[in-house]
């Protein structure tokens, strides 16, 4: 079935991969990888329905919780996966850009994302837009200190309003569009901490697949889904 209205900006919280796992009896680390293959798979069904951005959760500002030896996993995937896919993303079109915090994240993590945003700036089939050390409560925060640091440095009023387009030029995500349809597998029902900002007017998309599992028809079913929503956004139709 072809999409007809297709959203221009999908973000997806991939949930699952440790109950993927632990359902297998294999370990989380096996999970996360499968998890990565199904990056690829989704990249693949964006391009193919002309999705314009995708915001991929794939490590928040919480996640450092976790063992440490589950968080170098997470990276080490990363770079594989960039090691592996960035000659053919580049060729397929795809710009990759990150939204999150740099802090933490080790020296040779962060020269492959560069490596992989440079590579990838000139490309404008698909912004994968990898949402790595990410939380929006923080980038929210940080975005008003600059905000409030860049006009305290200009001097200007602090009797002049703020409007949401200037705000919005200091967050993370800038100057990607708002999120249209917010994906979360593995039947949580909840955006945590995920692009609060940006997600203000998403429809929700919850499904109980969990994320290795899912597929292009996966995708495609929360695409169909979105096409019957009928947006308002506050007003009347």
């Amino acid at each position: 079935m072809k999409i007809k209205n297709p959203p221009k900006h999908v973000a997806v919280i991939m949930d699952g991969n440790g109950r993927w796992a632990e359902h297998r009896k294999l370990s989380r680390s096996e999970g996360h990888r499968a998890g990565a293959q199904s990056v690829e798979r989704l990249l693949d069904a964006a391009l193919k329905n002309k999705i314009q951005v995708v915001s991929l959760y794939a490590f928040s500002t919480e996640n450092w919780k976790r063992p440490v030896t589950e968080i170098r996993s997470i990276f080490q995937l990363l770079v594989e996966f960039i090691d592996k896919r960035l000659d053919e993303i580049t060729s397929q079109g795809i710009k990759i850009v990150h939204s999150g915090s740099r802090k933490r994240i080790s020296k040779t993590v962060l020269l492959k994302i560069d490596e992989a945003c440079a590579k990838t700036k000139k490309n404008h089939k698909l912004i994968a837009n990898f949402c790595l050390n990410y939380g929006a409560k923080e980038e929210i925060l940080k975005a008003f200190q600059r905000l409030y640091t860049d006009r305290m440095g200009k001097n200007v009023s602090d009797s002049k309003s703020i409007t949401e387009a200037e705000f919005e030029k200091y967050l993370y995500t800038h100057p990607l569009p708002p999120v249209d349809l917010m994906i979360r597998t593995a039947g949580e029902q909840r955006i945590s901490n995920f692009l609060l900002w940006q997600a203000a007017y998403a429809e929700l998309f919850f499904t109980p697949t969990l994320w290795p599992d899912f597929a292009e028809d996966s995708f495609e079913e929360a695409l169909r889904f979105f096409e019957t929503r009928k947006r308002k956004f506050g007003g009347l139709l």
